[in-house]
Order: structure tokens, then sequence, then C-alpha cells
């Protein structure tokens, strides 16, 4: 038993894992951009600011569940298989996206409009004010917002094991569920417990230390 429930742990800490950071290669750039082409910002394009804002709000709209099981084709093409943990990274990246780009652009917009105004006036390109201004001064309510996006990650993850999934999510339905162990569910549930305390409370705890207002 505790040889299933290690290596489910670690299928989920693999997949949250990957879909956090492929999440994050796409949904930070993504947002950075909602936030800049926004009305009186620093490079306001309406009809890009209006396009992202859709499409995000979009994928932010489709349950978990149901993009898993309408995007199964697209994860078949991508990585050959639609169950495992290979089958799951993809629907968990895709819903993962916008929700960081939210996150992102939720961070950016609580910067104080002088400090960016300052960087213009100092003649700073948009290149310069987004590395030098934006992200340093964000990277508090950025590492919140990331942390938020991981638990959630590990929510999502644990709905993956309805289809196969694999990971803490599938051992709870095939073991604790299926066979009727309560005391695997129970130890399932526990761990996922821990998992997310864990990664509350050190996303805080870094953010709280990167805070230097």
């Amino acid at each position: 038993m505790w040889s299933l429930i290690l290596n489910a742990t670690i299928e989920t800490v693999y997949m949250v894992g990957i879909a956090l950071a492929l999440s994050a290669f796409v949904g930070i750039p993504v947002g950075i951009l909602l936030v800049i082409t926004g009305p009186r910002h620093i490079k306001p394009m309406p009809l890009l600011h209006r396009a992202l804002s859709m499409v995000i709000n979009v994928g932010r709209s489709l349950p978990f569940i149901i993009l898993l099981v309408a995007i199964i084709p697209f994860t078949r093409w991508l990585v050959g298989t639609s169950i495992g943990t290979a089958g799951a990274i993809v629907p968990l990246t895709v819903s993962a996206i916008p929700f960081m780009a939210r996150v992102v652009e939720s961070a950016l917009l609580e910067i104080d409009w002088g400090v960016i105004e300052a960087a213009q006036a100092m003649g700073a390109t948009t290149g310069q004010i987004i590395t030098k201004v934006l992200i340093p001064e964000a990277v508090p309510g950025l590492v919140l917002g990331i942390t938020m996006v991981a638990v959630s990650l590990i929510s999502y993850s644990a709905m993956a094991g309805a289809v196969g999934g694999g990971g803490l999510g599938d051992l709870a339905i095939r073991y604790g569920y299926q066979r009727f162990r309560g005391d695997i569910m129970l130890i399932t549930v526990l761990v996922l417990v821990v998992m997310v305390q864990s990664l509350q409370s050190f996303g805080s705890w870094l953010s709280a230390r990167l805070n230097h207002r």
C-alpha cells in the first residue's frame, strides 16, 4: 500500500510541476501583454486587449472535467495518449494558462502607477519598464498567485484520476473507491491536504520574504 501511495504522490508532483512550469511559460507573457495593452497603460492596444481578455475568459469558464474530455483528441495527437501522467499534463496545462494570465494581470495592476510614470519620465523603453519595474515590483504578488495556481493544479490532478490520469486521484478512485479500501482513500486525502498546506505555507513565507515595501 505504501509503495502505491508513494508512486502516486510522485506522479502527482510530476504532473503538477510540469503543468505549472508550462503554464507559467505561456501565461506570464500573456498576462504581461494583457496589462500593458490595457487602456491608459504603457502600450494601449484596445483590439488586442479585448481579444486576449475574451480568450482568457473563455478558457477560465470551462470546468476542468469538461475541458479534460473535450481536448482528448488534441491530447492524443500531442503526446500519443490521453491517459496516465503524460495524458493529464496537457489538459492541466491548458486549464492553468488562463488562470496564470489573470493572476499575473492582478499582480501587475497592483503596482503604483507613479513608479511606472517615473520610469517613463527617465526615458525607459517598454521592455525596460517590463523587466526593471513591472516584474520586480510584482514579485511578491506573483509568488502568491503562482502558489494559488499550483494548489488549483493539485485539485485538478485529482480530478484527472477520474479518467485514468494517474496520481493520487487515480489511486483513490481505483483502490479506495472501486475496491472499497477506506484506508487508502483516507491516506490519499491526508497526503493531498499536507501537500496543499505545505505549498501554501511556503508560498506565503516566500512572498513575505520578497516583499520589501
